[in-house]
Formats: structure tokens, sequence, C-alpha cells
């Protein structure tokens, strides 16, 4: 069964538009949501989630539509925003119990091995910590109920690098169970790369591509050539460019192109920002 699937979902605002996107999160793995500020990364997982509502489209969580029996859909779901919601006086031992109280699988000895992995303090109160603290927190929280689909917005933002590693690792093991997916939208393109099965470019609130990484490593190159070689090739092959003194760095996609050529590999970050490009 797929995690999450996105049919045509719209949300229109007086200054911006979500406009139909689709997209399908499979079971066991990992999608990573890939976009500028003000894309649409946010809205897109708050009407995932049923906070703001749509214009048109479905949303359907583990074969449920998200407006269904929501209650019973957030038991399976983890999820960490930008800004995690703890009140400033609870300190973390305070927060496994209410959350124990919430969450019908409720891991109180995973929470506790999560909080010394994540070296966050116990009894100190959540007002007096750091926003990469506050960040773990939120993180230790979503895994320790034991959700089938994880939902993270810029949850590695704030993070030291040795805890980012720690939290790929987990992810990494949380989607080896095939029930398990996630969804994760951060501006570390790199830990993207390293992590997702998926990635979903999202630009002024159009969804340009979602496609498998390995797919995508393999269908697109970057060709270092001169303006009239550029002009040459088929129009269709050539997706952004880029020109400096030394001539242009032209993304391409391999399969419009004859083998001869000689195209460089491109990473997920170049790929994004010279498909976007032409329109800035």
């Amino acid at each position: 069964m797929n995690a999450l699937e996105i049919r045509n979902l719209t949300k229109n605002f007086p200054d911006f538009c979500l406009e139909d996107v689709n997209l399908t999160l499979p079971g066991g793995c990992i999608l990573g949501l890939v976009g500028e500020n003000g894309a649409g990364k946010s809205t897109l997982i708050k009407l995932i989630l049923d906070i703001i509502h749509r214009d048109k489209g479905t949303v359907t969580i583990l074969g449920k539509d998200n407006r269904e029996k929501l209650h019973l859909t957030k038991q399976d779901i983890g999820v960490v925003l930008d800004e995690v919601g703890i009140p400033d006086c609870f300190n973390a031992r305070q927060v496994g119990k209410v959350m124990a109280l919430t969450y019908h699988r409720w891991d109180g000895g995973y929470y506790q091995a999560l909080l010394e992995a994540f070296d966050i303090p116990q009894s100190a109160p959540f007002k007096t910590f750091s926003r990469g603290t506050k960040m773990r927190l939120g993180i230790v929280i979503a895994l320790a109920h034991r959700p089938k689909l994880l939902i993270l917005d810029e949850a590695t933002s704030g993070l030291d690098p040795l805890v980012r590693d720690r939290l790929l690792d987990l992810l990494r093991e949380f989607t080896q169970d095939e029930e398990h997916a996630a969804l994760v939208s951060s501006h570390i393109v790199s830990d993207l790369e390293k992590l997702c099965d998926y990635i979903a470019f999202l630009h002024r609130g159009k969804l340009l591509l979602v496609e498998e990484k390995d797919r995508l490593l393999e269908q697109y190159g970057l060709l270092h050539c001169t303006q009239e070689d550029l002009l040459a090739l088929p129009q269709e092959a050539v997706l952004g460019k880029r020109v400096n003194p030394y001539g242009v760095q032209a993304l391409v996609n391999r399969e419009a192109l004859s083998g001869l050529l000689d195209v460089k590999p491109v990473g997920i970050e170049e790929l994004f920002i010279l498909l976007t490009k032409e329109e800035r």
C-alpha cells in the first residue's frame, strides 16, 4: 500500500497558488521535497495534515482520505514542523507523560533511549532549549509513538552535522519496514541526496517533477560546451543552462542526446538550480 497519494491538489491564496500537485509515496520509501523559500513546501505539508483546507484534489494517507477519521489517522503520523509546539514550562519527562496519554502506541522505553541518544536534557524546561535542541525533541516525539508515516518539515535545520547524521541513520532504519515511509522537506539538499529514494521538485507552487533519485541521476547530466554547440543540440534535450565567460554549462536529458557527447553527472542541488534558472 502507498503511504501517501496526492491527486490534483490545489490551494489558492491571494498572492500564491499551489497548483495541481500529484505525487505518490510508496511504503518503505523516503521522499525528499526540494524547493526554494516560498515554493509551497510548508503549504503542501499543511494540506496533507488538513491544517488548511484544499480548494481541489484529494489526499490519501495509508489508504484513507485525510479528512475522514483524522483523529485515528494521526495516530499513524509522526510530524515535525519548523516550530515544535511544546509548552515552555514543560521538561522532557513531563512531555513523555503527556504523550503517553495521547498516543495509543507510545513507547516510553524508546522515548527514553532517543532522549539519551540525542543528548536532550530531561529536567530543563523547554524554553531554555536552543532551536536545535527543540527540533531534536520534536523528532524524538515523532518517532516514539511508533508512526507508520513520518512528515518532517525542515527538521534538519539547526542540527549539527553529527546529529543530522544520526537522524539520517534513524530514518533509514525506520523505512526498512515496508509499512513505513517518510516525507522530508529540507534546504540541506545533500542530506536528501544521501537519504531519499524519491525526489520532488516544487517551484513557485508547481511540482516540476517527481522521480526516483537514481533515475534522476541517470537521466540528467551536465554538458560543458560553447554557445554554438548548444544551438546545435536538440531543443528538447536542454532543460536549463548557465552561461559564463568560458562557455556554457547546460543541464541536459541524456535520453535526447547521442551517446557520443561527454555528459558529466549532476547532483540533486545543481539539477534543481539549473531546472529553475531559466524562469528566474
